[in-house]
């Protein structure tokens, strides 16, 4: 079972609250890294911890939940060891794990509905990374 950290703002609160049951019920372990409320936050604030320990290998994977999914994504391929994935359907999801080896998956709250947004995770948690002609990609990624 992987070890899965998540994090966003507030936009993807309640969002983030209903996949933590989700992967409670699975018996997934996981860390909030926040927000921890719907009030206005910054979502760099929990982003670059989240990200930093995904990077570290303390996590397997990230879940990022926001607004759009973009500000997340944005900042958290900002660390070199993340590639960090926006999903808005299923096929984008597995997609992200078999071809990018994505490790943290980018949900946009606003735009998509809870329970896709569960299938998603579901999807990305779930798909293995294919390797091959896609690990030579995979590598030329980092800077």
């Amino acid at each position: 079972m992987p070890t899965v950290a998540l994090g966003g703002d507030h936009a993807g609160f309640s969002y983030k609250k209903e996949i933590i049951a989700l992967l409670q019920s699975q018996g997934v372990q996981y860390k909030d890294f926040g927000p921890f409320s719907d009030a206005s936050v910054d979502y760099p604030d929990f982003t670059h911890p989240l990200a930093g320990a995904v990077e570290s290998g303390a996590f397997d994977f990230g879940i990022l939940i926001c607004g759009s999914g973009n500000g997340v994504a944005i900042t958290a391929n900002k660390h070199a060891g993340v590639r960090a994935a926006l999903c808005w359907n299923t096929e984008l999801a597995a997609l992200a794990r078999s071809h990018n080896n994505a490790n943290v998956i980018c949900l946009p709250a606003r735009f998509i509905p809870l329970e896709l947004a569960k299938e998603c995770l579901t999807t990305f948690l779930a798909t293995p990374f294919e390797g091959g002609r896609h690990q030579t990609r995979v590598k030329k990624i980092a800077c």
